[in-house]
């Protein structure tokens, strides 16, 4: 891997860097991946706090100046912030503020691992003290998202469900009952069907539909992205293509790197997908393909912790480390920052 903390294919975060996300501007600072991108501030504020903000009067028209440019270290195709190998913590977070934060009103270094289960101690000790020295150049930490994933220490479906409480066991097994009516092929990254563009442009339709259901729009990913990583045959990557009655009703892209399955992209057809339970058809129909292929983990996403704690998923929190130029917005910030670390709950949920 080109990066520390890096677990998807280098092939992929290339393809970020030469189609990035729509309105998206790539660029890098001291060797480590960036982007600038309008940023709502309050994209990760707790619902109770961002829904009493938006119902307040005038919102319409003020809500706008809580809408910043800002700068973001990291991408949006991979888990974790990505750093150079070579790269001392210290003069790291000197350089990103110097080189980013002092030219944006707000710099956030997203996803810096807290002690993650799947790297080694000596990445979780470089994380350490990236945190350590960016909180003494003068950033604010604040706990990030939380990243979704299963250790593959279970023999067979039975084993992984007998783990669940009784309740979720019986719902779970009903709503895989669904599973039977549909039809799963996996499709290889670079398949011949990936040429034609009426193949590109369905499979994006699809995840557009995803797009537009999901509650916070953040990162658009576009058409040539999807196309470019289909089509390359080297990315390693694997589309699990699900059909019912024929008709294609999801797909789910992954990729297998360093003993792990990366679930990274989904795309579904409403309604069919949800009169399928193909949320819960692809979560299983992951499990059995990292299991049968020997894998250490199946690595599940930020998002929607609440279905995947649901489903057996384990949790992993992140740090964000956040720069603001303004040193009063910044003490401001040390003190408001409890109110945006809504994914803390997972980490620490405790399977029922």
């Amino acid at each position: 891997m080109r990066y520390l903390n890096q677990l998807e294919p280098d092939a992929l975060v290339a393809r970020f860097a030469e189609h990035p996300p729509i309105d998206f501007s790539v660029v890098e600072a001291a060797g480590t991946p960036a982007f600038v991108a309008s940023f709502d501030l309050l994209t990760t504020a707790d619902a109770e706090v961002r829904d009493k903000l938006v119902q307040a009067p005038g919102y319409r028209w003020w809500g706008r100046l809580l809408r910043w440019r800002t700068a973001f270290v990291g991408t949006t195709v991979s888990e974790y912030a990505l750093f150079p190998r070579d790269a001392q913590p210290a003069a790291l977070a000197s350089a990103l503020r110097d080189q980013l934060g002092r030219r944006q009103r707000l710099l956030i270094v997203k996803d810096i691992p807290q002690a993650s289960p799947l790297f080694d101690a000596a990445s979780a000790d470089w994380n350490r003290r990236l945190v350590e020295a960016c909180e003494a150049a003068g950033f604010v930490m604040l706990e990030g998202q939380a990243l979704a994933y299963v250790p593959m220490d279970f023999a067979s479906e039975e084993e992984y469900l007998g783990r669940l409480s009784s309740g979720r066991r019986k719902d779970i097994r009903r709503k895989l009952r669904k599973r039977d009516e549909v039809e799963v092929e996996a499709v290889r990254c670079g398949d011949a069907r990936f040429a034609d563009d009426a193949v590109i442009d369905a499979y994006y339709a699809l995840y557009e539909n995803v797009y537009a259901q999901s509650e916070i729009h953040f990162d658009k990913l576009s058409r040539d992205f999807f196309a470019a990583v289909l089509r390359d045959a080297a990315n390693g990557g694997v589309v699990f293509v699900y059909r019912h009655q024929g008709a294609m009703i999801g797909w789910n892209l992954c990729f297998v790197v360093d003993g792990k399955l990366i679930d990274k992209y989904v795309g579904f057809a409403y309604p069919q997908a949800r009169e399928q339970n193909l949320y819960f058809t692809s979560w299983f129909h992951n499990l059995a393909f990292a299991r049968e292929q020997g894998l250490s983990h199946y690595v599940a996403g930020w998002t929607d912790p609440q279905i995947k704690s649901y489903l057996g998923a384990q949790f992993t929190l992140t740090r964000h480390a956040i720069y603001l130029r303004n040193p009063l917005l910044r003490m401001l910030a040390r003190r408001l920052g409890k109110f945006f670390e809504s994914d803390s709950q997972w980490a620490a949920h405790e399977q029922a």
